[in-house]
Order: structure tokens, then C-alpha cells, then sequence
């Protein structure tokens, strides 16, 4: 919007619009003041030199934003800001035919593109904004700890922007804003993962760590993928959890006549004993009936336990736990 347009949209509001036009000689009448100065008994050419010397350089100060050691600045010229004081001394004028003798005080007819405010107090929110650090497990093989949080801090631009706006339209309001910082506190902090449960698959060794409290609280002997079909490595976690699962066989070549099919849990013919902690594209830890392939290479990708092992570690393992293998 234009600052004519600005301006225009203020007189339609503030002026009535069946209003007799100021009679000659006409004065305002008392007890009208215009954002606090006195304008009663004044002609609207006099009242409007009044609200000019009053208003004018007030007006034309700038808006100062002080956060964080940093101090920002709105020009009213950069706000579109006008001010009209013959139409603050008409306001005067016609609001005194109505007040019947009451006191009143009137607003200046001063106007502002709240849009330039608004993108003013987003610059501020932009530069002052610090988004807040989660706390995060850090996991290796052997141990696990976990990394500080962070709070983070924020600028309400809306309420600020308003507060602005308000002070561009009233000369009596502070020119000066010290934004208030808000705290935005972590999602994750250290204490809500201390007693995070999590696996490590240390295929070298062929060893399954188990850390309870980011401490080691158990570990077992496992058997990994052959080299035609390796155990993936990675970052994972427990996706599902089985007690007797049954077994999609994979249409592969290396499941013969079982290809394709589905192989009810505890069946002679399925390979997944007891337990079942699945964790991506079909890998999973599971019991095996091969108990002497316990330290070899010799899955078709999964990690095999003994079974009254993963009759132990399947209680204690959430699904979520995080799982790293390498």
C-alpha cells in the first residue's frame, strides 16, 4: 500500500464521514488533546502547527533494537511512516463536536507499512536465533558416552514486530526494544539417555556387545555373514522382535527347494531358533541349532547366537535399541 493510500485509509477511518466541514473561525474545542498535547481552543491550521512542532522529530527517530550486544535499527523512511497533522487537527476538531464538553484524547493521524516492521523483527529473530543441540549417543564398539545438550534462544518477531508498530504510530511510546531472549530448551538431554540400552557387533572378533547405563553389561559370542553374504555395517536399530519367529525364506539360490516359502516358528526346518531382533532388510540376531558356527564367518547375513543366549539378551533389548556393527 502506497503512503497516500496510508494515509487516506486513516481520514476514512478517523474523520466521520457525514461530518459539516470546519465553519469558519471555527476552534477546537476544550479538553481535546492529540496523543497527549493540547490542542483546545486552537484553529485547525494553528493545532496542526502545534502537533508538527510537537510530533515531527519525534517521528523521524529511529527505532533502536538492542539484544545480545547487538543493536539494530529501523529508519522510519524504511517503515513508510507519515504523519498528517492537518488530518490530526481535523480528528481534534470533529472528535470535540462529539465529546459535548468530555475530555478527550485523539490519536495522530500517523501511519506505517507494518510489513517493513515485520520483516525488521524477523531480520533481528534471524541473526539472534541459536536452534538448541540435542544430547546424542556416541558409540563405538567398545564404548559408549554421551554428548552435552545445548539450549538454544529465540526472538518472538510477532509480538515484537507489534510492540514496533505500536510505538511508529503513537510518539509517546519508547523508540528504544530490548527484545526479550527465549530460552528453547533441548529435546534430548544427557540424563534421559544415560539408561539407553545399546548392542555393538564387533564382527572381527565375533562379539556382541551389550552396554546398559553406557556401560558394558554383558557380552556373547556371535557368528557373522560369509563373505559372499555379509553382515551389513552401520548404524541400525532393533526394527521388531519375535519369540519362535517364522521364517520368508528369500527367493535366493543358496535356500533351495524352501525359496519363497514360509517356514512356521520352532519348526525343525527354521533356522531362527527361540528368539528373533530384527534390525534392517531382513538381518537380524537370532538363535541358531549350529551352535559350532558360533565365531565363524558363516550366516547369510544375520547375526547367529547360541540360544540360551538369545533366550538371555532378548529381555533386555528394546525395540529401538541402537545397533552398531563393524
Amino acid at each position: 500500500m502506497s503512503c497516500c493510500a496510508l494515509v487516506l485509509v486513516a481520514a476514512l477511518i478517523a474523520v466521520p464521514a457525514r461530518a459539516t466541514p470546519p465553519l469558519p473561525g471555527e476552534t477546537i474545542a476544550g479538553g481535546i488533546t492529540v496523543a497527549g498535547v493540547d490542542v483546545s481552543g486552537l484553529s485547525i491550521d494553528d493545532a496542526a502547527a502545534r502537533l508538527q512542532a510537537a510530533f515531527g522529530g519525534r517521528l523521524e527517530t529511529d527505532i533502536i533494537a538492542q539484544a545480545a550486544d547487538i543493536t539494530f535499527t529501523l529508519k522510519p523512511v524504511d517503515a513508510v511512516v507519515t504523519f498528517d497533522p492537518v488530518l490530526s487537527a481535523r480528528r481534534a476538531l470533529f472528535a470535540g463536536r462529539d465529546a459535548k464538553g468530555a475530555a478527550k484524547d485523539v490519536a495522530p493521524a500517523v501511519s506505517h507499512d507494518q510489513s517493513a516492521v515485520q520483516k525488521f523483527a524477523e531480520s533481528i529473530d534471524r541473526r539472534l536465533a541459536r536452534p538448541a543441540r540435542d544430547a546424542t549417543l556416541k558409540i563405538t564398539l567398545r564404548h559408549v558416552h554421551v554428548t552435552h545438550s545445548r539450549p538454544g534462544r529465540d526472538v518472538n518477531a510477532t509480538a515484537l514486530a507489534k510492540q514496533i508498530g505500536a510505538s511508529l504510530d503513537d510518539p509517546r511510546l519508547p523508540r528504544v526494544f530490548k527484545p526479550k531472549l527465549l530460552v528453547v530448551k533441548p529435546k534430548v538431554t544427557p540424563a534421559s539417555l544415560r539408561h539407553s540400552t545399546v548392542i555393538t557387533i564387533q564382527q572381527s572378533t565375533f562379539t556382541l556387545r551389550l552396554f546398559k547405563n553406557l556401560k558394558v553389561r554383558k557380552t556373547y559370542k556371535v557368528a557373522v555373514g560369509q563373505p559372499a553374504y555379509p553382515t551389513p555395517r552401520g548404524r541400525f536399530a532393533i526394527q521388531n522382535k519375535q519369540v519362535n519367529p517364522t521364517w520368508s525364506v528369500p527367493n535366493s539360490p543358496w535356500a533351495g527347494e524352501l525359496a519363497g516359502t514360509v517356514v512356521t516358528g520352532g519348526s525343525a526346518a527354521n533356522p531362527l531358533k527361540a528368539r528373533w531382533m530384527g534390525i534392517a532388510n531382513g538381518v537380524g540376531i537370532h538363535g541358531t541349532g549350529e551352535d559350532g558356527s558360533i565365531g565363524t564367518r558363516a550366516s547369510h547375513g544375520c547375526i547367529r547366537m547360541h540360544v540360551p543366549d538369545v533366550i538371555d539378551l532378548f529381555p533386555r533389548v528394546p525395540v529401538g535399541t541402537p545397533v552398531l556393527i563393524a
